[in-house]
Formats: structure tokens, C-alpha cells, sequence
């Protein structure tokens, strides 16, 4: 059961993994913002609306640094 668990969790959150863990290395209060961010999908009663408006402004955020119109806030 343990096996079956853990190779769901590894499936659908090695992406997730990836980003804390070079968000890490950028700086740790961006890895802790993502972290509570996550935290906050898990456990807070918020609905459909509430993981596609974060996803939406990370989209947001991605097209500004990408296009360069923006910095990301948690690299110095």
C-alpha cells in the first residue's frame, strides 16, 4: 500500500518537487511562499476557483518575467 502511495505522490508532484527545489536554491522565502501557497490549496475550503486563480497569476507572473516586464519577487 505504502508502495502504491508513494509512486501516485512521486507521479502526479515531481513537477511541484522540482520548482520548491529550485526555488529553494534561488532563496528561501521563495520556497516557503510556494510551500504556504500549496498549503493553502491542501487544506483551505476554497473550491475549483481557488487552485486556477493561483495558477492563473503564476501564468501571469511567468508571461512578465518571461517578456522580461518583470523580476521574480524572490530573487535579489
Amino acid at each position: 500500500m505504502g508502495i502504491v502511495h508513494g509512486g501516485y505522490c512521486l507521479g502526479c508532484c515531481w513537477a511541484l518537487f522540482a520548482v520548491l527545489v529550485a526555488a529553494g536554491v534561488m532563496r528561501l522565502a521563495g520556497m516557503l511562499l510556494l510551500t504556504l501557497v500549496i498549503f493553502a490549496e491542501k487544506v483551505l475550503p476554497i473550491g475549483r476557483w481557488g487552485p486556477r486563480a493561483v495558477g492563473a497569476a503564476f501564468l501571469a507572473l511567468g508571461v512578465a518575467v518571461a517578456v522580461g516586464a518583470a523580476d521574480l519577487p524572490w530573487v535579489v
